[in-house]
């Protein structure tokens, strides 16, 4: 017990007199806004991407697209996210002679990485809702792409909220590896911290706390909006 009390002195020491929780407080913006920025990319390409497959595959041209979305989807999906940004920043990128921070790429790779995993829980939404609620927007006059986007999308993300919200647990947790890249998260700082004094069982103890009331609060906003989102179906 008394060694750990050394150990926690090293931390707080480190923490506050050495500015360690400057670092702290850039990781958690950092996870947050990869994570966030992120999930909200994800659901924009992934709700293309889920549209392109249920729609009629009455043309070439929606025949060529699924495909495409095939290999996107394969790619993303066969291939760890740390396999991804690592392609992305040092392959795809500079090829393109694109240059950005390594923050913005790895909102990019996180955002094409939850595209693809949103778009098929996007498609089994879509496809959860009654096929009446398509009939009865063309019925209407509505064309079927703002029938899709008016009617059956809005009902599909009632439906998979809850998984939307375990897509940006995952997200969140995902980002312990964008130090590979040279970006600054959670998990780096904390990783600073141990390194400044080589006492790292401190560090990763408070950080694990961390990762665990971040989630925590992640998962009783979520349950507050399907709350809410209860409560309206009821009105």
């Amino acid at each position: 017990m008394g060694n750990f009390s050394v150990k926690w002195e090293f931390f707080v020491k480190t923490l506050i007199e050495k500015n360690g929780y400057v670092q702290v407080i850039e990781g958690l913006r950092n996870t947050l806004i990869i994570a966030i920025v992120g999930l909200v990319i994800g659901i924009i390409i992934g709700t293309l991407l889920a549209i392109v497959k249920i729609v009629p595959q009455n043309n070439k041209i929606v025949k060529a697209l699924n495909k495409v979305v095939d290999t996107y989807v394969a790619f993303f999906r066969g291939t760890p996210m740390v396999v991804q940004l690592l392609l992305g920043y040092y392959v795809l990128f500079p090829l393109l002679e694109i240059r950005m921070s390594s923050l913005m790429v790895c909102i990019i790779i996180f955002g094409l990485n939850s595209a693809a995993y949103v778009s098929e829980i996007m498609r089994s939404g879509l496809l959860s809702v009654d096929y009446g609620q398509t009939e009865a927007g063309r019925a209407l006059g509505l064309s079927y792409p703002v029938t899709l986007w008016k009617i059956v999308v809005p009902q599909a993300v009632k439906n998979i909220l809850p998984t939307l919200g375990n897509e940006f647990i995952t997200l969140v947790k995902e980002t312990s590896i964008v130090s590979f890249v040279g970006a600054v998260d959670l998990c780096t700082a904390f990783k600073n911290i141990g390194n400044s004094n080589y006492e790292y069982m401190v560090p990763y103890l408070v950080m694990a706390i961390v990762y665990i009331v971040l989630i925590l609060i992640i998962t009783m906003f979520i349950k507050l909006m399907e709350k809410r989102l209860r409560a309206g179906d009821k009105r």
